[in-house]
């Protein structure tokens, strides 16, 4: 990404706060037969020291991207928006684009059949949690299984990340407001992370 040093994030625990919130990752390893990229739910692992997430791969997606042999990068896309300049004063033409973005670097753990099962269990009920009659992989605990065994799980340490906050802190106050009540309509989770970071 481009570095601009006003958009750096560089606090580990605001790229977990960032996958927390945008769960949906993009894999992406440079293997002995190209660039392979693949997309996966991924939790930050919170028992972990440091910044490390979980998530598990569909067989043979573990195959393709080499998985445990080398560096690969998860690509994290928070809110995100065009930003027209007909919100910018008269003679302020360029628009841009705001966004919250994080790569991270790291070589997976590939997990156990056991481990596996548990990121499975802790994924699904994760999201499971936010509807009224949720499930649970308990609740047919055998059958879950035996479709667990069509996944790898990983867990990956973080060894380095690049991570962007890119939200108009180059405007003037006034501009900022202006652009955070016209993405209050279209795009609340962007205008939130703008009001977010005017405020640190």
């Amino acid at each position: 990404m481009r570095h601009t040093p006003t958009y750096l994030m560089t606090d580990p625990l605001e790229v977990a706060r960032l996958v927390r919130g945008n769960p949906w990752a993009t894999y992406v390893s440079a293997t002995a037969n190209g660039l392979v990229a693949s997309h996966y739910p991924t939790l930050v692992d919170e028992k972990a020291d440091g910044l490390t997430i979980l998530s598990h791969f569909g067989r043979p997606d573990d195959q393709l991207h080499e998985l445990g042999e080398h560096e690969v990068l998860v690509v994290v896309q928070g809110p995100h928006d065009y930003v027209s300049a007909s919100w910018y004063p008269e003679g302020d033409d360029v628009p841009t684009w705001n966004h919250v973005t994080a790569h991270l670097y790291g070589v997976p753990e590939i997990l156990s059949e056991e481990e596996n099962f548990a990121v499975l269990s802790s994924l699904t009920d994760h999201f499971e949690g936010a509807f009224e009659h949720g499930r649970s992989l308990s609740l047919n605990e055998e059958k879950s299984r035996r479709i667990a065994k069509g996944t790898v799980g990983l867990r990956m340490r973080v060894t380095r990340f690049d991570a962007r906050a890119k939200l108009s802190q180059n405007k003037a106050p006034e501009v900022a407001e202006r652009i955070i009540a016209e993405l209050d309509a279209r795009n609340p989770e962007l205008a939130a992370e703008m009001r977010r970071a005017r405020a640190h």
